[in-house]
């Protein structure tokens, strides 16, 4: 495959991986704001899926609709809804040999979502749960279509390649920023909803009932997102589904290539693996996590270095 062709698949499938998080997060964020709703602050979105500096973020903390506006529909935010799903669509039309035609399709409708003026109008006067209801149903469908409809090639696994690099890239960030706020203590006692709404907000709640006896306290909250091999959107199960999707694209002609990158996923994998909370605990949290997002952003570069470079 070429890596023009290679490169366009992996973006795409990487832009529609941030768009589904942000719109998730962004759906909790505003029912947890109804709760708490004088000292309920939107930080942790901007911190995670912005490049706002810091005093701006500060300036807009508090400010809902305002933060919606500008994840969901602004044309200027890079990181925005409606950027990312524009994105996609060139990234897909640049290759529209190499996705199905449902495929192109789903990301031609999406786009025509994202830009109808009524959901600017529909943010600032309804109710936005409805419209990011509407808009994580997209998405949905986008992914159904891909599992349904591509090819089990070169194609559908550099597409596979970027969403569970996005995905791990996610989960780390949302830790990394929740547990800011606590000063990256395992002790701190926040209240359970703190803990609850952050779960919603990677869709792992209902998981964790299922698969914690206990209360919801912060060792567990890790164990799910970093160690659980059965949460979809934990950091081992993405890594692993990396390596997996990763194995299928060895051939004799990129031995070099793909001996540099299996050496780097499989050391992150076993840094994951073969570290439990005592190890975390002796390093420290906010270590522990700047170790494993250093190692995503090498693999990222390396991709890009090794199957993206243009020649």
């Amino acid at each position: 495959m070429l890596s023009r062709v290679a490169n366009s698949l992996y973006w795409m499938s990487r832009y529609m991986e941030r768009c589904d998080g942000i719109l998730r997060l962004l759906r909790v964020n505003y029912a947890c704001s109804q709760d708490e709703f004088e000292q309920f602050s939107w930080r942790p979105v901007l911190m995670i899926f912005s490049d706002m500096l810091p005093l701006t973020v500060e300036k807009n903390k508090f400010k809902g609709r305002k933060v919606l506006e500008f994840m969901v529909t602004n044309k200027l935010n890079k990181n925005s809804v409606f950027s990312l799903v524009n994105k996609s669509r060139e990234n897909a039309r640049s290759v529209q040999d190499n996705v199905t035609k449902e495929l192109w399709q789903c990301l031609n409708d999406y786009y025509h979502v994202t830009r109808n003026k009524d959901l600017v109008t529909a943010l600032k006067l309804d109710d936005p749960v409805s419209v990011l209801d509407d808009l994580v149903k997209q998405g949905m469908h986008y992914y159904g279509v891909c599992e349904i409809t591509m090819a089990r090639g070169e194609g559908y696994y550099f597409m596979n390649i970027g969403k569970y690099l996005e995905r791990a890239m996610q989960s780390v960030d949302i830790l990394n920023v929740k547990f800011s706020e606590l000063d990256y203590s395992l002790e701190e006692r926040s209240d359970p909803t703190y803990w609850k709404y952050l779960l919603l907000s990677i869709s792992g709640y209902e998981i964790f009932l299922k698969s914690y006896r206990s209360a919801l306290d912060s060792r567990n909250i890790l164990h799910q997102i970093v160690w659980n091999e059965h949460f979809p959107r934990s950091i081992i199960y993405s890594v692993k589904r990396l390596k997996q999707s990763f194995e299928t694209l060895k051939t004799e002609r990129n031995s070099e290539a793909y001996k540099a990158l299996s050496f780097m996923i499989g050391k992150l994998e076993s840094h994951i693996r073969y570290s439990d909370l005592k190890d975390l605990e002796e390093k420290g949290l906010k270590e522990y996590l700047h170790e494993i997002k250093l190692e995503l952003l090498a693999i990222g570069s390396a991709f890009n270095h090794y199957y993206f470079a243009f020649n």
